[in-house]
């Protein structure tokens, strides 16, 4: 009997993804939770796993756009493996070899053969799918995340008033720090003190002084938000995803670390799910890590702030009259103007710079 392999439903308002990549081959014996495929949607990567034992048969292609419920794949539970039917030209009658006594048929009456229709000649190498013949360009379909993304900046554009807002801070205080609670740390919670933790809680900081940048637009109402549902955007392959560290402001540095290394994780293994995702009040970007300098970054909607973090670069600064060498950062907040004036996003940022120029406020929750 044949099972069918169907797209599940893998979220709401989700309608097709892509099959990225295909772990079983036709014709092979697979085993009841045997992983068969990764499916791709404009959100997350879902991995799809046998519900039964048997012969795989394929039925959709690697990169392949398949909707949710379309049969992609058959199990063959009846037994052995069996390569894919070919077709086989039909048996040939021959006629029965003749007896002693008697004279062998006569010949058929000999007619020419059809004449085949005339093929267009084919080239001696075909090119690459997608590739153009020259080899000097690929062309190949977005992915549904990309697609995704590339709405969503273009929504973000259209319909949000963006401006950007820029400070620096002095990471000095935070690096020391760092290096004087890491060895401890880790052997207390298994995991680096990192970073990220540190900006975390800065920004719960100041989204607690600044109360407008943690809230929404609804049409003509202001949604103000009592929570702190941090998203993290993490870069992957496949593209930039948000996964949300919740009530960031109830959790302590280790609970934040351990956080983002779990999304880490699973954004690596594309494990990542739906969940994950949702319900963020405010996103921290941290380009720095990929040693970008200054940017503007774009609003993930519908919320209202986003903070830019950027390379941490030794520079000149004027510290009590003298010209000393600090480690320094560039922080930008990209804001919706609408709900969101100028005085509240620079006060926003001068208490992010004070928290991270003052960790110890951080750690005493001042």
């Amino acid at each position: 009997m044949s099972i069918e392999v169907k797209i599940p439903s893998v979220g709401e308002s989700i309608t097709s993804g892509l099959i990225s990549a295909w772990h079983k081959a036709e014709g092979d014996q697979v085993a009841a939770g045997d992983l068969l495929l990764t499916l791709e949607t404009d959100k997350v990567s879902s991995e799809i796993a046998a519900e039964d034992a048997g012969v795989l048969h394929l039925q959709a292609r690697e990169g392949e756009e398949v909707k949710v419920g379309q049969v992609v794949a058959t199990i063959d539970d009846s037994g052995a493996a069996s390569p894919p039917p070919v077709s086989e030209p039909k048996e040939k009658t021959e006629a029965p070899a003749p007896q002693a006594d008697q004279k062998p048929a006569e010949k058929a009456e000999a007619k020419p053969a059809p004449i085949a229709e005339p093929e267009p000649p084919r080239p001696s190498q075909s090119p690459a799918p997608g590739r153009d013949p020259s080899g000097r360009t690929t062309r190949q379909k977005m992915s549904p995340l990309r697609r995704k993304i590339a709405t969503q900046l273009v929504m973000a554009q259209q319909t949000a008033a963006i401006l950007t807002t820029f400070n620096e801070a002095d990471m000095g205080e935070v690096m020391a720090l760092r290096g004087k609670l890491q060895e401890d740390f880790i052997q207390r919670h298994d995991i680096k003190l990192g970073f990220m933790s540190f900006f975390v809680k800065a920004a719960v900081a100041a989204l607690k002084a600044v109360p407008s940048v943690n809230g929404r637009l609804e049409g003509e109402e202001f949604v103000q938000n009592h929570y702190y549902d941090i998203g993290v955007a993490v870069g992957t392959e496949k593209g930039l995803i948000v996964p949300v560290i919740r009530d960031a402001g109830q959790k302590s540095f280790a609970e934040i670390e351990q956080d983002i290394a779990a999304y880490a994780k699973k954004a690596r293994e594309g494990k990542i799910v739906l969940e994950d995702l949702r319900g963020g009040v405010f996103t921290i970007s941290n380009g720095g890590i990929y040693g970008s300098l200054l940017s503007t970054p774009i609003l993930n909607p519908p919320q209202s702030g986003i903070l830019g973090l950027h390379k941490i670069q030794e520079r000149p600064m004027a510290v009590n009259g003298q010209v000393v060498i600090r480690p320094m950062m560039y922080l930008a907040l990209s804001y919706d103007h609408r709900v969101i004036d100028g005085k509240e996003a620079v006060t926003f940022l001068v208490r992010m710079k004070e928290s991270i120029e003052s960790p110890a406020r951080l750690m005493l929750d001042l």
